[in-house]
């Protein structure tokens, strides 16, 4: 199995995952022409993507897809909620609904040789949810957009090799920083986006002996930066209740413009 970010970031965000035999995209958040030179840059091309798994239909998970669907035919998988908020957005263009597959969170399907799993998150859409990849004896997960992790979360992603993790603001940077009052509120609410800090706290419940690589993901271009990510995190990591320090696996934080690391697996 593989991941790759292509772009991560409050401005747009399209992950590519796969395997051998397949691949298929976790949003498309940036321009069909970013997508195509991100995924050549990885020696594969957009249209031989089997599929397009939506996450929500906030614009900087969806501002390519009606180019893609247009352009490729590309199926598109997402729950009820999601795709009639995406069947309401005026700023994706005319999108032909028998493209449009419906999946509920929990409920297993398969593409390819891959079997993927939704999982409901707390963020303010429609209906939102992260994906978990599987093969057997291996996974990863794509877990951005939360306001909130329950233990449901936490045992949804126990025993992973991968994870791009949100790691979206730092809540100081956040509170002094420029933006209005209720869209502050807003991203630290219930239904916003995960601070360093309870990324830092969230990996740590879920790390194990056999943990691959964890990518940092959906920073704030306003509210953080990368290197204050990497460290709030690896210092969570050796504070919390477990056996791990920051650097006992590998971290990378995804890159806004540009792809990141392969990780093969």
């Amino acid at each position: 199995m593989e991941l790759c970010s292509i772009a991560s970031g409050s401005s747009g965000n399209c992950i590519c995952v796969g395997t051998d035999e397949c691949h298929v995209l976790v949003d498309a958040g940036i321009s069909g022409k970013r997508i195509e030179s991100g995924l050549n840059s990885i020696d594969l091309k957009t249209e031989e993507m089997q599929g397009i798994l939506i996450t929500h239909e906030h614009v900087d998970h969806i501002a390519g897809l009606g180019v893609l669907a247009r352009r490729y035919g590309l199926p598109m998988y997402a729950t009820p909620g999601t795709i009639d908020a995406i069947l309401h957005t005026k700023s994706v263009g005319t999108i032909d609904p028998a493209l449009f597959h419906e999946i509920h969170a929990g409920e297993d399907f398969t593409i390819g040789d891959m079997t993927i799993e939704p999982i409901a998150i707390s963020h303010d859409a429609a209906e939102p949810v992260a994906y978990k990849m599987k093969q057997p004896g291996k996974s990863m997960a794509v877990m951005t957009d939360l306001g909130i992790y329950d233990d449901h979360i936490v045992e949804k992603l126990k025993g992973l090799d991968v994870l791009l993790l949100e790691a979206n603001h730092d809540v100081h940077m956040l509170q002094v920083g420029s933006y209005p009052y209720p869209l502050k509120q807003r991203i630290l609410g219930e239904k916003g986006h995960l601070s360093n800090e309870l990324s830092g706290r969230l990996l740590g419940e879920v790390l194990h002996d056999h943990f691959g690589t964890v990518f940092l993901g959906h920073l704030s271009k306003e509210n953080n930066y990368a290197e204050l990510a990497y460290e709030t995190v690896r210092l969570e990591v050796a504070m919390g209740d477990n056996p791990y320090k920051g650097d006992d696996f590998p971290m990378y934080v995804a890159k806004r413009d540009e792809p990141s690391e392969l990780v093969r697996f």
